[in-house]
């Protein structure tokens, strides 16, 4: 409609702590100990998706990579625009399967 203001973005949350291995009781405690000293906690991976939605420094920017609340350029292979297509014919291809 008129007068509606969309914006589109792409963000990492990054590499976070979470429960997904709650049923690998020694990976699980693994990641858990070793996790806390490089991972995010599940506030921390939250964090871009907030700024990105919320901050008044992201209104209006559509169309970007965001990572730690930060601009970022994208990879090569992000920007490939023939890599892309396949990758959303491959998909269609999937979904309909």
């Amino acid at each position: 409609e008129e007068g509606v203001n969309i914006t589109a973005n792409s963000l990492h949350p990054g590499s976070i702590i979470t429960n997904l291995l709650r049923h690998h009781s020694i990976i699980d405690v693994m990641s858990r100990t070793l996790g806390r000293l490089v991972l995010k906690n599940v506030q921390q991976g939250a964090a871009t998706q907030c700024y990105v939605a919320l901050h008044p420094g992201a209104k209006g920017v559509s169309g970007k990579y965001w990572s730690d609340s930060n601009l970022y350029e994208p990879s090569a292979k992000a920007k490939d625009a023939e890599l892309g297509k396949k990758l959303w014919d491959y998909t269609l291809d999937l979904v309909a399967a």
